[in-house]
């Protein structure tokens, strides 16, 4: 009798937990954590001051990225990318490197977008020592050494169509009054230590930088200074680079890039 008394509590124990049961909700699964991702972002090294605050509110946004910036001139990561460096997002400082990586087929065109504008600026140390104030006081005395970007750096190529525009370009280089830089942060840092009597930088790095900008060259001396931007064809993560070039073009990338001096190309 104890037992069958037992048998039967467990049963009725067995059918009240299933009756309060049966009327709640079965629980949804958890939905699954994205999967992490590390996007590598290959950009000119004037975006440095724009590109790591832009970092750490998209990664805030984002926990499943982490933006893994590669910063240098433009013709250096070029060439990285063409050496098969792994690359998912590019912007050149310049239309060329992002024109010769395209006709070797590594850029997805459909993609490809001009995101940001720049300036070139005539900048000199503090104090101005040699009281340059102008292209034209490159050709004078004023001038012992000048920075300038090397013939890979866009920041570079266009201070070279400048001065040739000027018909400065072959004196200087005979007068050894030139030292060129890597890239232009390079050459930013030769000005600010006054290691030069001044250097030809973008708008952006002489801000950056805090470099008194004495002058502008002429208009039409140098072409555009246009930052393209695009998903590399080998991207290992083409949607999640999408998704952030995406970002870029948006309004709160948009008034970082104003902020720092940038114009908004798209």
């Amino acid at each position: 009798m104890k037992k069958l008394s037992a048998s039967l509590l467990v049963l009725i124990m067995i059918f009240a937990l299933a009756a309060c049961t049966a009327g709640e909700p079965a629980s949804e699964p958890e939905p699954e954590a994205a999967e992490p991702v590390a996007l590598q972002i290959f950009a000119a090294a004037s975006m440095t001051e724009t590109l790591n605050a832009i970092k750490a509110a998209y990664e805030a946004e984002n926990e499943n990225v982490e933006l893994v910036l590669t910063l240098d001139s433009s013709g250096t990561l070029k060439t990285q990318i063409e050496e098969g460096a792994p690359c998912d997002l590019f912007i050149s400082a310049a239309q060329k490197q992002m024109n010769q990586l395209e006709e070797l087929n590594l850029v997805d065109t459909a993609t490809r977008v001009d995101l940001l504008e720049n300036k070139v600026a005539l900048v000199v140390p503090e104090g101005n020592p040699k009281e340059i104030q102008s292209y034209e006081d490159l050709g004078t005395d004023k001038l012992s050494l000048i920075a300038l970007g090397n013939s890979d750096v866009p920041v570079g190529q266009y201070s070279e169509e400048i001065l040739t525009y000027m018909g400065l370009w072959d004196d200087l280089n005979d007068a050894k009054k030139i030292t060129f830089g890597t890239n232009v942060k390079e050459v930013t840092s030769q000005v600010k230590e006054g290691t030069v009597d001044c250097g030809i930088v973008y708008g952006t790095d002489a801000a950056a930088a805090g470099l008194e900008t004495v002058a502008f060259p002429p208009e039409g001396s140098h072409s555009p200074v246009v930052y393209p931007a695009a998903v590399m064809v080998e991207a290992a993560n083409p949607e999640a680079a999408k998704a952030f070039l995406d970002y870029l073009m948006g309004d709160a990338c948009s008034a970082v890039f104003e902020e720092a001096g940038f114009a908004i190309a798209h």
